[in-house]
């Protein structure tokens, strides 16, 4: 069953990922993807995701997952080299995003099997799905782990069909 909106959800302005490598104990972000629901400049994108990865990098593993970066709540967690995350607006609850950020990692776990970094960075098309089918707009839209794995698992039936008929098609 979706949840269309409800107002204890939080809004979620932008969700982002970072890949942490470790050079002589100082780490490093390698890669990183972001989709954004709300309009900014890609120059205000840019220094945005610098600033948040230099301030989420520089703090320790023991210290809270929240903090604050001008007029929002950013909320991140860390799993292995991977850090998700997510902006929201002042006001929203912190613990519900970190939820939706850990449905979000598990859903990859389970498409990708263990997700890596490897994992996101050579099939990221297929994080950005299954972000969309948990939100739209920046609002959560399904709360069933089943149900976002069963529309998964139906759009790579399609793209399978779609590679076979191409191959029929160049072939014939």
């Amino acid at each position: 069953m979706a949840i269309r909106h409800v107002s204890s959800w939080p809004n979620i302005l932008a969700v982002a990922w970072l890949t942490v490598s470790k050079i002589h104990d100082s780490a490093v972000a390698a890669g990183q993807g972001a989709k954004w629901f709300t309009t900014l400049s890609p120059k205000d994108k840019a220094k945005i995701i610098k600033d948040v990865s230099q301030l989420v990098l520089a703090r320790r593993t023991r210290m809270c997952n929240f903090l604050e970066y001008k007029d929002t709540k950013v909320v991140y967690r860390r799993y292995a080299s991977l850090f998700f995350i997510a902006a929201t607006d002042p006001t929203d609850n912190e613990l519900i995003t970190l939820e939706i950020v850990h449905r979000y990692v598990e859903q990859m776990d389970k498409y990708y099997g263990n997700v890596c970094e490897l994992d996101i960075i050579f099939n990221f098309q297929k994080a950005y799905f299954i972000l969309d089918e948990l939100l739209i707009a920046g609002e959560m839209q399904e709360s069933s782990k089943k149900n976002v794995l069963r529309v998964i698992g139906a759009q790579d039936s399609l793209e399978d069909m779609e590679v076979e008929d191409d191959a029929v098609t160049r072939i014939g």
